[in-house]
């Protein structure tokens, strides 16, 4: 089926907790995700928590990156959603496991926007 995007759902856990609470870190390693995958960055989003923890989003032409960390836990939640064909958020995920110097990813991929659905629905709309 063809899809309009894919989004990838990662955990990544046993990360560097200093890392995780860097709001500067995660920052340039979310953006340097983006590029490695192909993506075109638009903006860029983050917020640093007390007493620890950091959230950003990387807006993207082609859709988003999203993190959200928890340095007490050294645990991440990613979210990497892309359109079209040229960016491949399989590669963003990877980086930020790796520069978080993770020892475990699991991930999940969706596909967004199934075309045939949305004709479908346009139809009887």
């Amino acid at each position: 089926m063809q899809a309009l995007g894919r989004q990838i759902l990662a955990e990544i856990y046993r990360c560097q907790a200093p890392i995780l609470d860097d709001i500067e870190s995660i920052k340039r390693i979310m953006v340097n995700a983006a590029l490695e995958a192909g993506a075109e960055v638009r903006e860029v989003v983050f917020h640093r928590f007390s007493p620890h923890g950091v959230s950003g989003v990387v807006v993207i032409s082609e859709s988003h990156l999203a993190i959200h960390t928890w340095p007490e836990l050294r645990y991440a939640a990613l979210d990497v959603f892309t359109c079209g064909e040229k960016v491949d958020p399989w590669k963003a995920c990877r980086y930020v496991a790796e520069r978080f110097m993770s020892e475990e990813m699991s991930a999940q991929e969706v596909k967004r926007g199934l075309v045939e659905s949305i004709v479908a629905q346009a139809v009887t709309a």
